[in-house]
């Protein structure tokens, strides 16, 4: 099911999509989002895509910035909304775990993988907090095997700030065994979600084989959310502060915004292909 609009500044088709999502033991759900396509040149084998996924906030400014930033390299962009699809209204509402959303990305990348003029083997994902850790846990070949219904699997991930220190410690928080796709992390220093070298300490603990797939980013002094172009805010969050809870600032960081950005605009353009 599709709504068209059209931006002819943008030179980017826009369609307002929605497909099922199964996941077993559960009724089927639809998931709605925006898919993004741009009408710039494209080669024979087909464009590349990037899955954007938001943070317990739900959808903000933070997926329109990067589908921007992303279709201006001629990459497609799907962003999905995880919450209208369960009908939860606060961060508070959310899901337990992060692994109930897990159907959500491989039927997005099934979705996506099926649109004309798309190389279904040159799709990725990247997500913010919430968005991050699907982003992680969805480069586990065991959390593929689990929840791809077609096989696929992404072909990059860049997950932005995504709990490094919640990995291999929390239930359902494995990350290991990768599928071989690049894995590009992007951290700040401030944030209070985890310790500075949360994400060192975790690359380091990979296996050489996984180390291998994995490279990071570090920012001084960004917090969780530096990109969130909406009002600043202090939340309380329980799985905070190593999992001990507390609270968390949220503060815009323009600078950084823009490296993060440039970063995954680069990552993905070298692994999907851009237009050129």
């Amino acid at each position: 099911m599709t709504q068209d609009r059209q931006s002819e500044r943008l030179g980017v088709k826009v369609s307002f999509v929605a497909f099922p999502v199964a996941a077993e033991g559960k009724q089927p759900w639809h998931l709605a989002g925006e898919w993004r396509m741009p009408e710039a040149p494209v080669s024979a084998s087909g464009r590349g895509a990037v899955l954007i996924v938001h943070g317990s906030a739900g959808v903000d400014s933070r997926g329109k910035s990067v589908a921007m930033a992303l279709n201006h390299i001629g990459l497609a962009t799907l962003e999905i909304d995880l919450w209208a699809a369960r009908g939860v209204k606060s961060a508070m509402e959310r899901p337990r775990s992060v692994l109930a959303t897990l159907p959500d990305a491989f039927a997005a990348l099934d979705f996506m993988a099926d649109q004309p003029g798309i190389a279904p083997d040159r799709i990725g994902i990247t997500g913010f907090s919430w968005g991050g850790v699907v982003s992680m846990l969805s480069a586990n070949t065991s959390r593929r095997d689990q929840f791809s219904k077609s096989g696929r699997q992404f072909a990059a991930h860049a997950p932005l700030y995504p709990v490094c220190s919640s990995y291999n410690k929390a239930p359902g928080h494995e990350f290991g065994d990768l599928t071989g796709a690049p894995v590009m992390i992007q951290v700040g220093t401030a944030d209070l979600y985890d310790d500075p070298d949360a994400c060192a300490r975790l690359v380091e603990s990979l296996s050489p084989k996984d180390r291998a797939c994995v490279t990071y980013h570090v920012y001084p002094d960004a917090t969780h959310g530096w990109d969130r172009r909406e009002t600043d805010m202090v939340v309380f969050d329980p799985h905070a502060h190593n999992g001990k809870g507390g609270e968390v600032p949220f503060t815009f960081n323009a600078g950084v915004a823009e490296k993060s950005t440039a970063a995954l605009v680069s990552f993905f353009g070298k692994i999907l292909g851009a237009a050129q």
